[in-house]
């Protein structure tokens, strides 16, 4: 397959805009559970060349992907959430873009904007709409929370509807659309924290975490980011992705394994500490998430251990703990409800 084109910086409004290739909206191709599920394993191994030591980290950023989610990556900066969404674009010949949110971002900024039309110089009275980096097959919004609510709404339709709207006229984003957002939870000072409805359209929130001592260690000697990032070639094409996506949707998930993943949901809405639980939304992304897991590793039916192993990485981030106790800006005491609860809550066999 033929190589990303080399990164350009451009700028779009008050945004830094990296992009990889022009955007292209490929229409899906039919592919078996074996081509599926070998699909997977090359964007795997792919993504493991340029994100070291982090196996469950790349996993469940393929998943999102595969379950056509978004993925929000909270941790301290250095540890390579940009990294990984290069090279996602990068494994998947996707155009890619990257805003940097700051505080005088506008919604324009990200989404585009219907602008004046000029012949020869002069005025022709027509106006024609500019897309804005959301148009995109992997959006990277480096440092969301810096931006200002309205900016931040302006990403909901387009993770919603996969589609924005500007001057009552609706723009059909490309497929696939996959939003990575980063943030630094150490780091207040002139953030907006994301509102609860923005928090809901993200499929997985999650850190990466330091690499080990003997990854690090590699990752000084070799600079992955500055070697096999850049060296990284595509292993599937969009339309691959798109084929995934729709391959995942029909893996089966079992009347026992909807009733388990009810359970968990219903117990989020109970628990003593929680004020508000778990959502329909939320329950339907677990399933859409254990479905991608299931055809990940193989399978066209869904086990328990896909549900449990996805809980606190879907959900954690949809719970809202109850005021009386002390914040939970982490979601290390939502995590820690979610084990609660998946301990207490018996397992189909």
């Amino acid at each position: 397959m033929p190589s990303c084109d080399a990164a350009e910086e451009i700028v779009v409004g008050r945004g830094a805009v990296e992009q990889t290739r022009p955007n292209e909206d490929e229409t899906a191709i039919p592919l078996t559970l074996e081509e599926a599920t070998a699909c997977g394993d090359r964007l795997r191994e792919n993504l493991g060349q340029a994100l070291r030591g982090k196996p469950e980290v790349v996993g469940r950023a393929i998943e999102v992907l595969i379950a056509g989610g978004h993925l929000l990556l909270e941790d301290v900066p250095g540890v390579g959430k940009t990294t990984l969404a290069q090279a996602i674009a990068r494994s998947i010949h996707g155009a890619f873009r990257r805003v940097q949110f700051t505080s005088d971002l506008l919604p324009v900024d990200v989404i585009g904007a219907s602008l004046p039309e000029s012949a020869e110089g002069r005025p022709t009275g027509s106006f024609a709409f500019h897309p804005g980096p959301v148009f995109a097959n992997v959006l990277l919004a480096d440092e969301i929370n810096r931006a200002s609510p309205k900016v931040q709404s302006a990403l909901l339709e387009a993770m919603a509807e996969r589609s924005v709207t500007v001057e009552g006229t609706t723009h059909v984003l490309p497929r696939p659309f996959f939003v990575v957002a980063t943030q630094n939870p150490l780091d207040h000072h002139g953030t907006h924290p994301l509102p609860e409805s923005q928090l809901d359209r993200f499929l997985v929130r999650r850190g990466i975490g330091y690499p080990d001592a003997a990854h690090e260690a590699a990752v000084l000697r070799d600079d992955p980011a500055a070697t096999a990032l850049l060296a990284l070639e595509p292993v599937v094409t969009t339309a691959e992705v798109v084929a995934l996506q729709d391959v995942a949707g029909t893996v089966k998930f079992d009347e026992a394994l909807v009733a388990y993943l009810l359970a968990i949901v219903h117990e989020t809405r109970s628990h003593e500490r929680v004020r508000v639980g778990v959502s329909p939304r939320g329950a339907i992304a677990l399933r859409r998430a254990a479905q991608a897991r299931a055809l990940l590793d193989g399978r066209d039916y869904c086990i328990p251990e896909d549900v449990r192993d996805l809980v606190v990485d879907v959900l954690a981030h949809r719970l809202r703990i109850d005021s009386r106790t002390q914040p939970d800006p982490g979601g290390e005491e939502s995590a820690w409800i979610l084990r609660e609860i998946l301990d207490q809550t018996p397992v189909p066999l």
